[in-house]
């Protein structure tokens, strides 16, 4: 059985449909083939997430998303964390002209696609994922 919380850090921000986006995430992983443990998604400000970008990453870019996987041993159920900075998706949707919200789903569904198993460094795997993205943005 999966436990996935949303909460708030360093910004205002309630998603509109909890319960709708937890049972949509649930039927991308059973689809997937993975079962999903403790997820918890943190909304976030740019600089909160700059932040963890510099001190776990050492990184010193702005992002939309960073993932944490504490999942020991098989990855059969996982514990994570998605940080998703709220700045980056205002400023991304507006850019890439889609709604908010849509944006927003995009990037819930990139970070738990990360979790799952799919990776995003080569070309081949940035199509996969948005493959994967754009499929299951579909069953919103």
């Amino acid at each position: 059985m999966s436990t996935i919380q949303f909460f708030s850090e360093k910004v205002k921000f309630k998603l509109a449909n909890p319960r709708k986006t937890r049972t949509w995430i649930e039927r991308v992983a059973k689809q997937e083939g993975k079962e999903l443990g403790e997820i918890n998604i943190i909304f976030c400000s740019d600089a909160f997430l700059l932040q963890l970008n510099q001190s776990h990453l050492n990184h010193d870019t702005l992002t939309d998303i960073i993932t944490f996987d504490y999942t020991e041993g098989p990855k059969s159920a996982h514990s994570d964390d998605i940080f998703i900075s709220i700045h980056r998706v205002k400023e991304n949707a507006s850019k890439f002209e889609v709604p908010f919200d849509s944006e927003l789903h995009r990037v819930i569904i990139h970070g738990v696609l990360h979790l799952i198993g799919y990776k995003d460094k080569t070309t081949s795997q940035k199509s996969t994922m948005r493959g994967k993205e754009d499929a299951y943005l579909s069953l919103r």
